[in-house]
């Protein structure tokens, strides 16, 4: 990634910018990524790290929305299924189908809420029973029936399904199974686009911890955290892409708008062999009484619940609560009921902030999760566009910045060069899928590099075909985390465009999620970190307590389930070759 001083110099050297993107979530760096592959020069700002808002807080699902479908959402979902199909394969190295079953009590539940949801009426959903939930899912088969990536759906009766899942609570009456996919390294994913984009087009920059302080007639004035210094570009374009905070925004931009409704999303990482066990490879997508959608399944060695979703007016002031602890935990009783997991069993929980668009409904599940483009069109002493993405989703990102680039395109007179419904994203570019040609890389690169193949494989998993690159590096391991490596840490603070070591623990790793972030993990990291950083050992200090979890969980991992180094290369293989497309049968 091209430094931070060297793209300061590119700006004030260059202040023309056609393009100038706020908000480095998925939706915005998937929009910077598309106009550089097109030739656009274009500036990416945030004004926190990269991925810092909801893109590194959501459930880590890649889905089609089977629960859309109420609203009468079918192009939604449709849109949704195909980018889910486009992302197995473009990010073969972070993207895996996910089995999915759902525990049914009933076979008519939610029937009549649905069909009024269907009609438009503003209800809360039911429990829904198996009907409603077996058309759905045949949906679902529909719209991928020419492009089959996983297996078709599969209902299963009640003796059967306690034989599969025998945890699962004995008054279901049956299960309904089908197949979605989870991504593992959603934030370095959104890293990757921004190292696609600047090799594509190196006169494209992208700065994070910069805030947009006022537009003048054609002048934006940039304030940048890490340098103190103010910059004036002047775009021709500006595009909204953040989030929750697009009203905000527009407001310091001076263009107050009332574009989003927010809701926040909470999800806790638990640490418990039980509920590891009971989950087995596969998601559990279960509904509460009060017709929320709820989730469980396994994530690496942990597993992740969620979720929740509450109305929110200030995105900066939504944290997690007790009530959502509690909520999350008696959820899932029903469904588990012999199993126990409580708050000691909680290493890790964040809240994200849903950016939905403003309704006056007052059912948050019936808001739709579908995106749409707003041009606020000059207007007084405002002489640049601003164009303001609204909603969203992880699953359809690149196709959002697909259809903002063709309208951005279409006013600067320009024509699309390249579509990026087939181009991989960073290590998903010849990364070797098959069982047989994934043994070969690794051998080939452990023999070129000298690295065990059981860290090779790690590598792989983590950073796609990338880990070639960081095998050739210092592999000695961390002595408080050894799944990690000293020249792996040195790599991304060097690559990955840091600025505390927050955004290493929590944006360019898996480290705090997966509950990892003791004071002795974050002391050895800032030490590496800070060699290519040039931190002193005050700074070191800083950096560490500011990366320290709300609530430091010092303990080591006690759980049946704890993975050592060597079983990443066993986890990372189950979770690519287990569920093949073709298996549709219980």
């Amino acid at each position: 990634m091209i430094s931070r001083q060297q793209t300061i110099q590119q700006l004030r050297a260059n202040p023309r910018v056609p393009v100038l993107i706020l908000g480095g979530g998925c939706n915005g760096i998937a929009l910077f990524r598309e106009l550089a592959l097109q030739g656009v020069r274009c500036l990416l700002v945030d004004k926190a790290d990269f991925t810092a808002g909801a893109t590194s807080k959501s459930s880590r699902m890649i889905h089609g929305g089977l629960r859309y479908l109420e609203n009468r959402e079918f192009k939604l979902v449709s849109e949704s299924l195909h980018e889910r199909n486009r992302l197995l394969t473009n990010a073969a190295h972070v993207v895996f189908p996910l089995k999915t079953t759902i525990p049914f009590f009933s076979r008519l539940g939610g029937a009549v809420q649905s069909a009024l949801i269907f009609l438009g009426f503003s209800v809360r959903p039911g429990s829904r029973g198996s009907l409603i939930t077996n058309l759905g899912l045949t949906y679902y088969d529909f719209v991928t029936r020419k492009d089959r990536r996983t297996p078709t759906h599969f209902l299963m009766p009640r003796d059967k399904a306690l034989q599969a899942l025998p945890g699962l609570n004995p008054e279901i009456i049956g299960t309904a199974t089908y197949w979605d996919a989870m991504i593992t390294e959603a934030e370095r994913l959104c890293i990757e686009l921004i190292h696609d984009a600047q090799r594509a087009s190196p006169d494209c920059a992208a700065l994070n911890y910069v805030v947009p302080q006022r537009l003048d007639g054609n002048h934006v004035s940039l304030k940048d955290l890490v340098t103190g210094e103010t910059l004036l570009v002047e775009p021709q374009f500006v595009v909204n892409a953040t989030g929750a905070w697009v009203d905000a925004a527009n407001a310091i931009l001076g263009e107050p708008t009332d574009f989003i409704g927010g809701t926040k999303g909470s999800h806790l990482v638990v640490d418990c062999p039980d509920l590891y066990n009971a989950i087995g490879d596969q998601m559990v997508y279960y509904q509460h009484a009060d017709g929320r959608v709820c989730i469980v399944f396994r994530f690496l060695d942990k597993v992740i619940m969620g979720s929740t979703d509450i109305p929110v007016d200030d995105p900066d002031k939504a944290t997690f609560d007790d009530r959502e602890i509690e909520y999350m935990l008696v959820t899932l009783q029903g469904v588990f009921p012999g199993v126990k997991v409580n708050r000691e069993h909680i290493v890790f929980a964040f809240c994200g902030v849903r950016p939905l668009p403003s309704t006056k409904s007052t059912v948050t599940a019936n808001i739709s999760r579908g995106h749409t483009i707003h041009f606020l069109e000059p207007a007084g002493a405002r002489q640049v566009p601003i164009v303001c993405l609204i909603g969203g989703k992880w699953t359809t990102f690149r196709a959002l910045a697909e259809q903002t680039a063709d309208k951005l395109l279409s006013r600067l007179g320009l024509t699309r060069r390249v579509s990026t419904a087939g181009i991989p994203i960073g290590g998903g570019k010849d990364f070797p899928v098959a069982d047989g040609d994934r043994a070969q890389w690794i051998a080939r690169v452990s023999e070129k590099t000298k690295c065990t193949p059981q860290r090779t494989a790690t590598l792989l998993g983590r950073y796609g075909t990338v880990a070639e690159t960081i095998a050739a590096t210092d592999n000695t391991p961390l002595e408080s985390l050894p799944e990690y490596s000293a020249g792996e840490i040195e790599w991304m603070a060097a690559n990955d465009a840091m600025v505390h070591l927050a955004d290493l623990v929590y944006r360019r790793s898996t480290i705090g999620l997966l509950g990892n972030a003791t004071i002795k993990t974050l002391t050895e990291l800032a030490a590496v970190a800070g060699r290519i950083l040039g931190w002193d050992k005050e700074r070191q200090m800083i950096e560490v307590t500011r990366a320290l979890p709300p609530q430091v969980r010092g303990a080591p991992r006690t759980g049946a389930q704890k993975a050592a180094p060597s079983d990443w290369t066993r986890i990372m293989h189950v979770m690519r070759s287990s569920n093949t497309p073709g298996e549709n049968k219980p």
